[in-house]
This record gives C-alpha cells, structure tokens and sequence, in this order.
C-alpha cells in the first residue's frame, strides 16, 4: 500500500514557483544618472523557462521589458530594447549569457528574435542579434510578422507558435501600431500586450483599429485562462491616476508591473463609452491618450 501511495505522489505533477511580479522590485534610474550603479539591464528569472527583463532609465528612459521564453527547441525573445549600442545596453551579451546557461542543462535552442510592435524603444537593439548564429530576427512590417507565424487573415486570426512543447498564441493587436502584437505563452499563462496595454499613457493611432483590438483581447480572455497581463513600460505611478512626466529617468515609485483582466475589460467598456471619437481619458492604471 505504501509503494502505491508513493508511486501515486511521485506521478503528480510538480508546481513551479514563480516570482510575484505584484511585489517584484524593478530598477526605476536615478535623480542624477552620473551616480546611478544599477546594472543596464535587471534580469529576472519569472521560472525556470521564463526571463523578464528591464533596461536601466538612465541608459534611455523608455526603460522597455523585454521577454524571453525557452522551449525544447527554441527560445523566443519579444523586443530587443531602446538602444542599439553594445557598451551602454549589451542586450545581446545578457541573452546570449541566459541561453548559454540554459543550453548547458536542457540543450542547444535557437533563438528567435520578435517584436510587440516596430517601435524603436522595441528593436533598437536588433543590431545586436542580426548575423548571429543560432538566431534569427524578425522584421517589423505587417507582412514580415504575417509570413514568419503564418497568419493568413490578418488581424482577425490567432495563431499557434511552437517553441518546442511550449506553445505561443500570437494575436494581432493594431492601433497603437499597424503590426502590434499580443503573445499568449500558454504554460505561464501570461498575456504579452506591448503597448497596446499596460500601466501607462495608452498611445493610440488608429482609434478604430485599437478599439477592435481590445476587443479582440478581452474576447481572447474568456476563453483562456491568464495568470496576469504584462506590457512594455511602467509610466505610472502608486498614486491612483498620476503618470511619471513624459522622459522621466526617476520612477521611484511606480505601479507594479502586471495588469489583470478586469483592468482589460475596463479599458473595453470605457472605449466603448467614449465611441468613435478618439477622446482622452484617465483612469486609475492607465490613461487613454490618443494622438493627433
């Protein structure tokens, strides 16, 4: 009987802990950038399959995530950063260092290189990565991200994205950007929203498109289960409705990182509310800020 009760306990699946990114301390720059000494990109291990990334404010104030994710075959990073040179944001060094690492315990992958949208905070440092080996980068155009995943009825079709028994939903997401994209990593369940999402000023270009979009979000998520939705930036800070300053290189204080589904959904209703005129809008996490 106690071999069974073993074998039984032994056949469970084991839970991998996770960093809560609820509490997850972020380096947020320096009032004078001289005397900064943080790293210029904090790495932080979500899982043992599953990267996080930040660029240091003070080496451009954008201070994009970037996000990388192993499979058996394949690791997929999203967005190379605001910076293209090597000696002030060494992006390619630091995954290459994680890949290394990774490859030594579970085998060589290849790396693909994506992008939540062809914004320059976001593919600065594709320089870095092109010609490498092992690694492709993907370019920034509607069509160029259509043909790598494969989506034929742009942007209304979800597809699938193996990385090696690890399966990605990449979902088209245009208004703040013609080829914004989400991507739904289907182990953590973590949502990827770019730009299109997060706790921030909400840039939108295409009103109509990113009114579709979101709805096109929120639809995704009552079907699929999401532990938290993470985007880009942080430009908010701990108080209710107050952003940082446009170019700020000091956040102290900012609002964490993950947003949930309800703060989606109140994006939706409020878009909806507001109608076909693109209006400004601030709301507790974020702000609806269209652009002329």
């Amino acid at each position: 009987m106690l071999s069974i009760l073993i074998l039984i306990l032994s056949c469970e699946p084991t839970i991998e802990e996770t960093v809560d990114l609820n509490v997850q301390n972020w380096i947020h720059g320096s009032e004078n950038c001289e005397d900064n000494i943080d790293p210029p990109i904090q790495v932080v291990k979500y899982n043992s399959k599953t990267y996080i990334l930040r660029q240091n404010k003070c080496t451009n104030y954008e201070a994009p995530f970037m996000f990388l994710f192993f499979g058996e075959n394949k690791a997929l990073l999203m967005d190379t950063g605001a910076t293209q040179e090597d000696d002030i944001f060494p992006i390619y060094e630091t995954v290459n260092r994680i890949i290394n690492d990774w490859s030594k315990k579970n085998g060589a992958v290849e790396l693909i290189v994506a992008h939540t949208h062809k914004h320059g905070d976001h593919f600065a440092g594709d320089v870095q990565f092109k010609g490498k080996p092992k690694t492709s980068v993907i370019d920034l155009e509607v069509k160029d991200v259509q043909d790598f995943f494969k989506i034929a009825n742009w942007p209304e079709e979800v597809v699938d994205y193996d990385l090696g028994n690890r399966m990605m939903k990449i979902i088209p997401i245009p208004g703040h950007q013609a080829s914004s994209i989400a991507v739904y990593d289907t182990s953590t369940k973590i949502l990827l929203t770019g730009d299109t999402f997060y706790p921030g000023r909400l840039y939108i270009n295409d009103w109509i498109a990113f009114k579709i979009s979101i709805e096109r979000l929120v639809k995704f998520t009552d079907s699929y289960e999401v532990s938290t939705i993470l985007g880009n930036h942080i430009e908010m800070t701990q108080t209710v409705g107050v952003d940082y300053p446009m170019g700020s290189n000091y956040q102290p204080k900012e609002h964490q990182l993950p947003l949930s589904v309800l703060t989606l959904k109140e994006l939706s209703r409020a878009l909806t509310k507001l109608g076909d005129t693109p209006t400004k809008k601030i709301h507790d996490s974020f702000i609806i800020y269209p652009v002329d």
